[in-house]
């Protein structure tokens, strides 16, 4: 089965310094891939390389079989940044947010039936529903971050992809997290997650992938055998943590 990612030796720059390094890494159709690895380990790049947000230096980086410079069908693609925000301070509703997500499928076309059922379902799901019509500005830190995590699944793609999705994120959130991707695994949606640890996600994760200093340090294939710190090496100074820009056209 052909990968819906995959990195083959891939190499990044930042700044003119190298921050990965021969990065190998493949995640196929319902595969749920955690990259793993301390600040200044590479994941973060990594994640944003996929999403074409770094450029590759060396080796090879595909999606769905194309080279991501070449890459147009961002509809298959779901990504949430890192530490990212619902609205920007843009006074906009929780469900006006959340459709956003459709709009790599509609191309401006106004939302349909089945558009707005998939927002309802998402809202459900991460028990916002009843919070809808109400200003993201207006909600709590870890709500917010349910909008994100309601947003990126709407658009029903091939293939979420978040950084850090539980950094500052409180243990409700964290579950919500879990049962959205739950769902989306049990759908046969594809997963790639950078993260410190595995926490509440790790009987999702079929292959946890440890980075070190832009390399690849080691595979877990069970990630269950990993102790609760998985030993990262501390961090280098090599991967700035700058934050990420959301590429247009990825949801």
């Amino acid at each position: 089965m052909e990968p819906v990612i995959s990195l083959t030796k891939v190499a990044a720059d930042l700044g003119g310094r190298p921050v990965l390094r021969g990065v190998d890494l493949t995640v196929h159709p319902g595969q749920v891939v955690a990259l793993l690895g301390a600040n200044g380990s590479g994941k973060s790049t990594a994640v944003r390389a996929a999403v074409g947000q770094v450029p590759v230096t060396a080796g090879e980086l595909t999606l769905f079989g194309s080279p991501v410079r070449r890459f147009r069908d961002w509809a298959r693609v779901g990504y949430v940044p890192q530490r990212s925000t619902a609205a920007g301070g843009v006074p906009a509703t929780v469900r006006e947010v959340v459709s956003a997500g459709r709009l790599a499928r509609r191309r401006l076309r106004p939302l349909g039936r089945a558009d707005r059922a998939a927002v309802d379902r998402a809202l459900a799901l991460v028990g916002l529903a009843d919070r809808a019509r109400d200003s993201v500005n207006a909600l709590s830190g870890g709500q917010r971050q349910r909008v994100w995590i309601a947003r990126a699944p709407t658009g029903e793609p091939d293939l979420l992809i978040r950084d850090e999705p539980l950094a500052g994120v409180d243990l409700a959130s964290q579950r919500v997290l879990a049962a959205t991707l739950r769902a989306q695994r049990d759908a046969g949606v594809a997963g790639l997650l950078g993260l410190h640890e595995l926490g509440p996600l790790e009987p999702l994760v079929d292959r946890a992938v440890i980075l070190s200093h832009g390399r690849v340090e080691r595979t877990v294939e069970h990630p269950a055998q990993l102790p609760e710190s998985h030993a990262c090496h501390p961090a280098d100074a090599d991967e700035p943590s700058a934050e990420p820009t959301l590429q247009t056209g990825i949801l």
